[in-house]
């Protein structure tokens, strides 16, 4: 079968380093462009101002996006007390300025307050975001000058730490480096808001790094410039991205994978990583991986791998004591690459 115009043999994931100023698109484009292929997608926006971790998938691991969302992801932001942005970061435009209060600049206080804010919490999204009503981007129409009326959503912080505090000399704006670990679908920059909100004076994000997606941290990034020049060695092992257990398959089980046919669940023996940080790991083979003792759970999703690559997903069903195709990918997804 003849290829489709911009497809390739790869399938892949990598992790970006974004830079501060592009969007999450562009480096799409950049990622299109380095590996010759037109199938890539990003597994959560970042805001053209912030940097850090951004996981990319490439060729037919595409489909894994669906399976990507829902991770807790980290981040190191500067909240600047004294001005309101209309986006509530500052690439916006001032709308609102205020006296910033004495207790801003208290350690003891500052470090209470940050901690006070673990929890789970009801957060409104930022007016420009990507949020989808009605099928409108909040954004796009807030761009218009028509605002999308968003609801509270439900949200929790897991952790909360200052940094640092700055700007009690008078030479920078006042402004406290924050470090939080938050569930999917968090606005950082609706917490600085929310926090300036609570304190008595306007806020807003100055600087957002984002420092893991689920177990992707920072130290398995690359810059784009790296990955131009290394290419399919930035290759990530998706099953520490999934976050998923998995089976290894003999080539009888994998022609029935192939196929989408079920498979009963004793044929499958799960296994799990002993740790979620790559660096104890080593390498994306058999290393730092430990069968697991727990029986699969109903509609659990389990990875199944042949040949050092992910093959398919595939789901538990109970009623029937079987793995059940969800998703199957027949070139299989690079599980990344060592010397070992």
């Amino acid at each position: 079968m003849a290829k489709k115009r911009g497809t390739t043999d790869l399938s892949l994931m990598v992790a970006v380093d974004k830079p501060s100023g592009m969007t999450s698109h562009d480096v799409v484009n950049r990622v299109r462009r380095i590996f010759g292929e037109r199938r890539v997608g990003h597994t959560g926006t970042l805001d053209p101002l912030a940097s850090g971790v951004l996981p990319v998938c490439i060729g037919p691991a595409t489909r894994l996006d669906h399976y990507l969302v829902g991770h807790d992801k980290s981040y190191v932001v500067s909240i600047v007390f004294g001005a309101a942005t209309d986006t509530d970061d500052a690439e916006g435009a001032v709308i609102r300025t205020g006296e910033v209060p004495d207790e801003v600049f208290d350690p003891f206080f500052a470090s209470a307050f940050v901690a006070s804010l673990v929890g789970k919490s009801k957060q409104l999204p930022p007016v420009y975001s990507a949020i989808k009503v009605g099928g409108k981007k909040a954004c796009d129409e807030a761009r218009r000058g028509r605002i999308i009326d968003l609801t509270p959503r439900d949200i929790e912080v897991s952790s909360a730490e200052l940094l640092g505090i700055w700007g009690a000399d008078g030479t920078e704006p006042p402004r406290w480096d924050v470090a939080f670990t938050v569930s999917a679908g968090t606005y950082i920059r609706s917490l600085a808001r929310d926090m300036g909100n609570t304190l008595g004076c306007p806020a807003h994000v100055g600087a957002l790094r984002r420092t893991a997606v689920g177990a992707i941290a920072l130290d398995e990034c690359v810059s784009l410039e790296t990955l131009e020049d290394i290419g399919l060695a930035a290759a990530l092992d998706p099953l520490r991205a999934l976050g998923c257990r998995f089976a290894y398959l003999d080539d009888a089980a994998a022609a029935r994978v192939r196929n989408g046919n079920p498979l009963p669940a004793r044929a499958l023996s799960l296994c799990e990583r002993r740790s979620s940080d790559a660096a104890s790991e080593l390498c994306a083979c058999t290393a730092g991986v430990r069968e697991s003792c727990k029986p699969p759970e109903d509609d659990e999703i389990v990875a199944l791998v042949y040949d050092n690559r992910v093959i398919a997903l595939y789901a538990y069903r109970a009623d029937r004591d079987q793995f059940a195709s969800r998703c199957v990918f027949p070139i299989g997804v690079i599980r990344g690459y060592c010397d070992l």
